[in-house]
């Protein structure tokens, strides 16, 4: 009996259901979710958004030149005349493979009312048939220079509405964050690969079945500009009575993150 038991109990972890439960005719109890769809989708589109903002990072210290090192640097145009300033980041119609293996077409369309390091000022940005790894990116980020913190560090309010769509049309989860972006490391050095960010903040969502949910960032994420994936951090998701936690790890440059529900942790990598 301890054996079907225990292999009941696998069973239901492994399908991730949500009603789960041993049909003995008592009345069942209230079953723990071990869906975990709200966290994964939420960590995707963070992961989604930070890395077009550090996409318009490279491609504005480029100075409009292509990184010929590799295959998916994109084209990079300005036009100063206009008010505000505008960027475009354009990676083509058709997918191309970066270095770090992620795919990436279409384009970043930047607004920007001056330069990046100055006080006051504005960037928007908003992806145009723009896909990672097949996936749409649509919506806007903005991003407003505070100036500088208590520490000396530049930081930046950071605004997000957006939304993320499966490669085949079956899904999409949205996305609404307001953050705090602190440049902890980089910026009193020209080579922008080694700028460090340490985010903050809160946020809601839908997920990819209709749930709503909210966010709590607990531990500061850590992002990079030279690596395409949130390398640190923890983020609490909360819907429906249930929090699941969201770790990115101790600072690996991967796709990889964990997230933990009720007393079990799921490992899960970002595509």
């Amino acid at each position: 009996m301890a054996l079907r038991l225990l292999s009941f109990a696998a069973a239901c972890l492994v399908l991730a259901f949500t009603a789960c439960k041993k049909d003995d005719g008592a009345t069942p109890a209230a079953t723990p979710s071990y869906d975990y769809a709200s966290a994964t989708d939420e960590a995707r589109i963070e992961d989604a958004f930070n890395d077009m903002l550090a996409q318009v990072d490279k491609a504005a210290d480029a100075n409009g030149l292509r990184d010929t090192d590799d295959p998916c640097a994109p084209t990079i145009t300005f036009d100063t005349t206009a008010t505000p300033h505008t960027l475009t980041v354009d990676f083509g119609p058709t997918n191309c493979t970066a270095l770090n293996g992620r795919l990436r077409r279409g384009k970043l369309r930047v607004s920007f009312t001056g330069p990046y390091a100055h006080p006051g000022t504005v960037i928007t940005i908003t992806p145009q048939d723009y896909y990672v790894n097949d996936h749409q990116v649509t919506g806007t980020k903005t991003v407003t220079n505070m100036g500088v913190n208590g520490e000396g560090q530049p930081y930046f309010d950071v605004v997000v509405d957006g939304a993320l769509t499966a490669p085949d049309g079956s899904w999409t989860a949205t996305h609404q964050a307001h953050r705090t972006r602190t440049w902890i490391a980089g910026h009193g050095t020209p080579d922008p690969l080694d700028d460090v960010y340490s985010i903050t903040g809160g946020g809601s969502g839908v997920d990819r079945n209709g749930v709503a949910y909210t966010v709590s960032i607990t531990s500061p994420l850590r992002v990079a500009v030279g690596c395409p994936y949130i390398t640190q951090g923890a983020v609490a998701v909360t819907a429906g009575g249930t929090t699941w936690s969201v770790d990115y790890g101790n600072g690996a440059c991967d796709a990889n993150f964990s997230v933990t529900v009720n007393g079990h942790t799921f490992p899960v990598v970002i595509g």
